[in-house]
């Protein structure tokens, strides 16, 4: 860290010198204009770009040596959650068909990017939306507003045996998955350019702990799909009803759970997430009683209850760390 005296001329204006070397890698000459801005802890920012143009990146992946359609999958996610506003997919040969199927797979499983240009060696995606344009809390609403209907349609499929809502269900979670991306991507574009933080009256606080939140949603979303698969394998098995009773009693405790914990965080209320945590303890033991029951059933059927009993109790855990989220945010911001 570089420390400067403030000097005043003129007897109110308040001056301090730049450093040198970073006014010379940055082109500033005399008279040049500076932007200035207030950052929330009361830090000031000094950028040369006055015009708060969106930030446009590159990444260029060349895809000749690449053979694995996963591996291709996970770079495009890793570059979309980057930030870059531009992706190239290229090749030194044609590219062959596959690497077309994936990066249009890559299109509809994420929001925004759209292929623009297209030749017979390249393919050129461009991401067409505007951060703004997606708050973080909208995003986290629709989450949570998904999930829980996961939730309570895989009770229900588990009632009524209804194998191919549970295959509904777990189709699903790649609306999920997008939308955590996309708060994923939408935190990294912040941190990278902290005056669209300032225009989306976030702080880095607020866009980091979004992350926290949606990142456990999105787990609590994928037991909801575990438990849709445990419920398929045992589809056409008549469940002893006190075994759907303790089922039932703890989904409904774990998706309170979860809805007291979003409700709290979107309140700003402190004692409520201390008093839905509190609330766990039971969950797991309502989770503990259903296992008993279940080892009364043929081992198949035991088997996949205690796999949906251990989903419900995880689901409401997390829940749980969503409340000590919020408590940790709001000691820190609101106390």
């Amino acid at each position: 860290m570089e420390i400067r005296k403030v000097q005043i001329t003129g007897g109110s204006s308040y001056v301090v010198t730049l450093p040198k070397d970073w006014a010379q890698s940055h082109k500033i000459k005399k008279n040049d204009p500076l932007g200035m801005i207030v950052q929330g802890d009361g830090t000031l920012l000094v950028t040369k770009d006055i015009h708060e143009k969106p930030i446009q990146r590159t990444k260029r992946i060349d895809v000749t040596a690449i053979h694995d359609p996963t591996y291709l999958f996970r770079l495009l996610i890793g570059t979309y959650i980057a930030g870059f506003t531009t992706i190239e997919v290229f090749s030194k040969t044609r590219l062959p068909p596959s690497i077309g199927m994936i990066v249009r797979d890559f299109t509809q499983m994420t929001i925004g990017p759209e292929v623009v240009e297209e030749t017979d060696n390249q393919i050129i995606l461009k991401d067409l939306l505007n951060p703004m344009e997606m708050p973080f809390n909208n995003t986290i609403k629709r989450m949570f507003v998904i999930v829980k209907n996961m939730y309570l349609d895989v009770m229900s499929a588990m009632e009524s045996g209804n194998r191919r809502l549970a295959d509904e269900i777990i189709c699903r979670d790649s609306d999920v998955d997008r939308l955590h991306w996309l708060i994923a991507r939408q935190t990294n574009i912040v941190l990278k350019n902290p005056e669209l933080g300032r225009r989306m009256a976030v702080s880095t606080n607020m866009v980091m702990n979004s992350l926290i939140i949606s990142r456990i949603i999105e787990r609590i979303g994928d037991h909801a799909v575990r438990w849709a698969e445990n419920a398929r394998r045992i589809s056409d098995r008549k469940l002893d009803p006190a075994v759907l009773t303790r089922m039932k009693s703890a989904s409904t405790l774990a998706l309170s759970i979860f809805d007291r914990s979003i409700v709290s965080y979107f309140k700003s209320d402190i004692r409520e997430s201390h008093a839905n945590i509190e609330q766990v303890t039971k969950l797991e033991e309502l989770c503990e009683e259903m296992n008993t029951l279940a080892m009364d059933q043929e081992p198949e059927v035991a088997i996949a209850l205690r796999y949906i009993a251990e989903s419900i109790r995880r689901s409401g855990e997390y829940a749980g760390d969503i409340s000590e989220t919020v408590i940790n945010y709001l000691v820190e911001e609101k106390i």
